[in-house]
């Protein structure tokens, strides 16, 4: 039986990377910052280990042919940032692969990087991408467009009576939900790509999205348009009037409403439902399996 170690498996993507591989038939190894406080994840064992600090990793892939790393943080917490965790963490993981001779390694990065290098989140990713590709190990990045969840803001701006949009609204996504993009990470994976730009079935404009999230209430939507400039200007202010916490996400956010964020069409989940399911208090999830053989390291 093939071993796949994922990290970020407690994170949204993460728990679906879990369950697509057991589907799919693997050995699924989950690493984990905490065991006992780790809810249930798909996966035949944990281990645990920091992946900021390289010496909890030792041992932790022997036997392993794939690492799939969905590792990153939205906002920083615990002292640790952008290059501690997107950067340096996944380096760590990536050492500690090529030492365990591991066969190939995924990550997932984020669709239109080199336009974002500006973005301090965008910029420790995509330098670690330059290490993966550095390396002699086979590689597969990904590199999706938008979560499902990331469009809630529009459903949330709905609720409160008013969607904001910069410009037009004519710029272009296909937002993809977590269980599509887990089985896209791996066809991709099996078919041995090198990258992948990937989204999900559905393309929208901005400006449909907010009609889609009032239609969903009931409301005849109510859209304001703001000029460019003021998302330009709030991208240079960000940084002096908010904490870092705050303006790395919004800075990420800001950057990407600027660009077509379309990739290839991949999945059969639609936005739709879920903005259902999110009205209704009910959120599809991963079928869980957990396995109690666990490993300490």
């Amino acid at each position: 039986m093939k071993r796949v170690l994922i990290a970020g498996a407690t994170g949204y993507l993460g728990r679906y990377l879990c369950a697509e591989y057991q589907r799919r038939g693997w050995y699924v190894i989950a690493l984990v910052r905490n065991a006992r406080s780790a809810s249930p994840i798909s996966a035949d064992q944990l281990i645990e280990a920091q992946a900021t600090q390289a010496a909890t990793l030792k041992g932790a892939m022997t036997g392993v042919d794939l690492v799939i790393s969905s590792l990153g943080i939205t906002r920083q917490a615990d002292g640790l940032g952008y290059w501690d965790v997107d950067y340096q963490a996944n380096v760590n993981l990536l050492r500690a692969a090529e030492l365990s001779g591991v066969a190939r390694f995924a990550y997932i990065h984020v669709l239109h990087a080199a336009e974002m290098a500006h973005v301090p989140m965008v910029a420790a990713k995509s330098a670690f991408v330059a290490e993966l590709q550095r390396s002699t190990m086979a590689s597969t990045v990904i590199a999706p467009t938008g979560y499902f969840s990331d469009m809630d803001d529009f459903l949330y701006m709905a609720q409160a009576g008013r969607v904001w949009l910069f410009g037009d609204g004519s710029k272009q996504i296909n937002p993809i939900h977590g269980a599509d993009l887990a089985a896209a990470t791996a066809q991709a994976v099996e078919d041995g790509l090198d990258w992948l730009d990937v989204g999900g079935p559905e393309i929208f404009t901005q400006k449909e999205l907010a009609e889609l999230a009032f239609a969903n209430l009931g409301s005849a939507p109510r859209i304001i348009f703001l000029p460019d400039a003021l998302r330009r200007i709030a991208l240079g202010l960000l940084p002096y009037v908010t904490p870092r916490r705050i303006s790395g996400p919004a800075r990420f956010f800001l950057s990407a409403l600027a660009l077509d964020m379309v990739g290839a069409r991949h999945g059969s989940q639609h936005l739709q439902t879920h903005f259902e399911n999110m009205l209704s208090g009910t959120k599809s999830a991963p079928v869980v399996q957990y396995h109690n053989e666990r490993k300490n390291s």
